[in-house]
């Protein structure tokens, strides 16, 4: 997504992996190059984390011995930190570090949805326009470009405003709504490198027809640089929930959320800047460790980058 709303596609990821150079003969694996790069086991290792506070997140909130995010005191109400409370208290007199926690949930569950929303739309028209070609390659093509050309900002602003709901679903669906032509287009270019290889010739002479060849040759071929790039998009959609919801059209509470925490801190910033900082870090913490790990994850798969 552009900005902060779009992760832009790296140049050497935009072009597929099957136009690079072939392995040669000794050259380690693709794992292997991974398992010797440090750099990659510590963006893992906080994705890791993130998404299993995700899942399970009483299991981290209760670290400093509460973990219930709803369990509030006015009495409390903006206090720094204390014994159990490392954070502190928001204005409410909740527990600010089970809320941050709590907040991962909601949060990661938009990128992980959002991306594979958008992955699936990116796989099936980016197939169609490159395999293809013809009438459906100009129609999808054009469609993206009505997409890119429109600013996406005030188009999820307004889609997001017809929404009498605001949940988890809704937003999603508006973030995937803007954010699919970027993976379609890569995933085009890469159907369009593929569909004219020797296996895929060799299937369309022996009788395969073109859903046949798009499933068993030309998808499973061309799939890999869109694949890399989910993690760099993951880390798009999170910042792109936040923004949104800071400016008060995403999630509302009683969602919780780090965008939502954001919106509820801007205006004790000064008075409180806690509220704003401890969520700022942990959204700041996953964008950085899902970029970084799709940036790793494009380095060992482009045969250019080797």
């Amino acid at each position: 997504m552009t900005s902060a709303l779009q992760p832009t596609a790296p140049a050497a990821a935009a072009e597929p992996a099957a136009a690079g150079p072939a392995a040669r003969p000794g050259e380690p694996g693709t794992l292997r190059r991974l398992l010797r790069r440090p750099r990659f086991f510590l963006p893992l290792g906080v994705v890791v984390l993130l998404c299993a506070m995700a899942a399970v997140p009483s299991a981290f909130a209760g670290w400093f011995g509460h973990g219930d995010p709803h369990q509030c005191s006015l009495e409390h109400s903006g206090q720094g930190p204390a014994p159990g409370h490392p954070f502190g208290f928001d204005v409410q007199g909740c527990d600010l570090y089970s809320n941050v926690v709590h907040g991962a949930r909601d949060s990661i569950s938009i990128g992980l949805l959002t991306t594979a929303l958008t992955l699936v739309v990116a796989v099936v028209l980016g197939s169609l326009a490159g395999y293809f070609g013809g009438v459906a390659d100009m129609l999808i093509s054009r469609l993206m470009d009505v997409f890119f050309g429109f600013p996406m900002l005030v188009g999820m602003i307004v889609v997001l405003e017809t929404f009498s709901v605001h949940s988890i679903l809704s937003v999603s669906l508006v973030l995937a709504l803007f954010s699919w032509p970027v993976l379609t287009r890569i995933m085009r270019s890469s159907v369009l490198a593929t569909r004219g290889l020797d296996y895929v010739t060799a299937a369309r002479e022996l009788g395969a027809g073109p859903v046949r060849i798009l499933l068993r040759h030309a998808i499973p071929n061309a799939i890999m640089p869109v694949a890399v790039l989910t993690s760099i998009n993951i880390g798009g959609v999170i910042t792109a929930e936040a923004s949104l919801t800071f400016l008060g059209v995403g999630l509302t509470a009683p969602a919780i959320s780090w965008g939502v925490q954001l919106n509820s801190a801007q205006q004790y910033f000064t008075t409180h800047p806690g509220l704003l900082l401890f969520p700022a870090l942990f959204l700041s913490l996953a964008v950085l460790s899902f970029v970084l790990l799709g940036d790793c994850l494009r380095d060992a798969f482009d045969p250019r980058l080797r």
